[in-house]
Parts: C-alpha cells; sequence; structure tokens
C-alpha cells in the first residue's frame, strides 16, 4: 500500500453545494462591475446579477451568475516600482505616468508622495507597501478609486485613511500594506488645492 504526501494531493475545487462566504460573494460583485465597465453587461443587467450574487448562499448559485463570462485573468508581474525620500524628499505624480501592480514607497528622511489623480490604470488592484520611516509616505488617489487599508500596521506614526469606499465600476482597488513608522502613512483624494490644479490643468501638462 503506497501513502500519498498532502503535499502532492490535488486540491479539489469547492462544491457547488458548499456555502458561499461574504468575501466569495464580493469577489463576484466585482467581477459582475469589471464586466459591465467592459461592456459585456448593461446596467439593467448588471443591477439583476449584483442582486442574484448578494443573495447567493452557495458556489453553485455564484457560479451561474457569472457563468457566461470569461475568467478573470491575473494580474501580469513586472518589477515593482520603488520609492524612496531621501533629503528632499520623492514623489511620483501628479502628471501621467505607467501605473504598475506594485508599488513601494519608503518616507525616508524626507518624505514620500504619490499621486495617482492623472493616471490610467486598467488593473483591477494595485498593490502599494507603504513605510512612513521618520518623515512618512503620502497617497492620492483619485475620487472614483476606493481603498482597503486592512492589511496595514499603523505603527508609532499611525494611518489616516480619509478616503470613501465609493467605487466606480473598472477602477483599481488600492491596497495597502506596510508600516506606519514614526512619520505616519496618509491616503486620501484630492485636497481643494489639488482640486484646482486638476480642474484648471486637466491634460496635466506643466
Amino acid at each position: 500500500m503506497t501513502s500519498q504526501t498532502p503535499e502532492s494531493s490535488p486540491v479539489p475545487a469547492p462544491s457547488k453545494e458548499l456555502r458561499a462566504s461574504h468575501d466569495d460573494r464580493e469577489a463576484v460583485v466585482e467581477r459582475l462591475r469589471d464586466a459591465a465597465a467592459e461592456g459585456r453587461i448593461d446596467l439593467d443587467e448588471l443591477d439583476a446579477r449584483l442582486e442574484r450574487a448578494l443573495k447567493s448562499r452557495t458556489h453553485g448559485e455564484l457560479a451561474v451568475v457569472t457563468a457566461d463570462l470569461p475568467s478573470p485573468q491575473p494580474p501580469t508581474s513586472g518589477p515593482p516600482l520603488v520609492l524612496k525620500g531621501g533629503t528632499f524628499g520623492a514623489s511620483r505624480g501628479p502628471g501621467r505616468w505607467e501605473v504598475p501592480g506594485h508599488v513601494i514607497a519608503h518616507g525616508g528622511v524626507g518624505g514620500v508622495k504619490v499621486d495617482f489623480t492623472r493616471v490610467e490604470c486598467r488593473l483591477t488592484e494595485v498593490a502599494v507597501e507603504a513605510y512612513g520611516d521618520t518623515s512618512g509616505v503620502t497617497i492620492v488617489i483619485p475620487d472614483a478609486w476606493a481603498a482597503d487599508t486592512s492589511g496595514m500596521d499603523p505603527g508609532f506614526g499611525g494611518l489616516k485613511d480619509e478616503t470613501t469606499p465609493d467605487r466606480l465600476p473598472g477602477t483599481p482597488l488600492i491596497r495597502l500594506t506596510g508600516s506606519g513608522g514614526s512619520g505616519g502613512v496618509v491616503i486620501r483624494h484630492p485636497n481643494n488645492r489639488e482640486r484646482r490644479k486638476l480642474h484648471s490643468n486637466p491634460a496635466g501638462t506643466r
């Protein structure tokens, strides 16, 4: 009789009768919103499917809601954007720049600001690691974007999440991790001065 190690055992797919969790339903909701943003389903159908997804109790019921949609593609991997705050600080934005799937910001002794307000990002999620260090990190995201800061360690300097949960379909979610350090980390939408600049110079030219 041969023995089989747990590592070599295949992982079974979830049974259709297995009860769905809040995270399972939320994943389907995001997939439906992305499908609507891509024009695969119209807004009326989106509303109907969202209602079915939120009422689904099992994996089988959730699978029916997305049965005619393509499987989500894994994010493309690439080198992360690393920002380090030296004596005079560091920043990315507010001009247009290509957003990678992973951004790492170290506040250092000069501070770092990451400004996403003028970018065009086709990713569904952007992982941002922020380390406040001595002088802190500030992250600015458009009003239509949302942030998940549940994986962030506030540290001594703290975390200020001044974003709203309102997220438009097809816009990225900023998944924030890291540590506030002594300088702290702030994530927010544009302030009044930044909004005036956005309206007066929508193209983002200097």
